[in-house]
């Protein structure tokens, strides 16, 4: 899959960043093990919908999305995990499951989890199962502008506390 779009944007926006491919893995904890990269400091996009409309919600790999903080942030009425039949033609340059989260460039609002924040950078799935970009935590809020809000439950959010 094209990393052009992503690349052209953070290019066109003097972004540094490194790209890592790796062996084919579906799921963050997995790119985590081949990268090298702990599960607190991999950064994973889940698809929900919020009152009927699409939105990212990134959280580390080593967690879970919570659906109810990500409610009670937000003050939304209704909150539930998107299907991939809902939101994969939304995104014609990834592959299913592999989204960056950078939702400015596909129409949605971008909630991280308050722990990403406490590391220098971000890493992420870039549009492929094979590939890994990482760039500055500074950067990445810059040019997503994510509403940051705690929004992890599992093992990251609870070694962060």
């Amino acid at each position: 899959m094209s990393l052009t779009r992503l690349k052209e944007f953070l290019d066109s926006n003097h972004v540094k960043y490194v790209t890592v491919s790796h062996s084919l893995a579906y799921t963050a904890q997995g790119i985590a093990a081949l990268t090298h990269t702990p599960g607190k400091e991999l950064a994973k996009t889940v698809i929900v919908k919020m009152d009927g409309k699409l939105a990212m919600a990134v959280v580390p790999a080593s967690a879970h999305v919570g659906l109810s903080l990500l409610k009670a942030a937000t003050g939304a009425t209704a909150i539930e995990l998107a299907s991939e039949f809902e939101f994969k033609d939304h995104f014609p340059d990834c592959e299913t499951g592999a989204m960056p989260p950078f939702g400015n460039l596909y129409g949605m609002k971008v909630f991280a989890d308050e722990g990403l924040v406490r590391d220098p950078e971000i890493a992420f799935n870039a549009g492929s199962h094979r590939e890994l970009m990482r760039l500055s935590w500074r950067d990445f809020q810059r040019l997503a502008n994510p509403q940051v809000v705690p929004l992890a439950v599992g093992r990251a959010a609870e070694s962060a506390a």
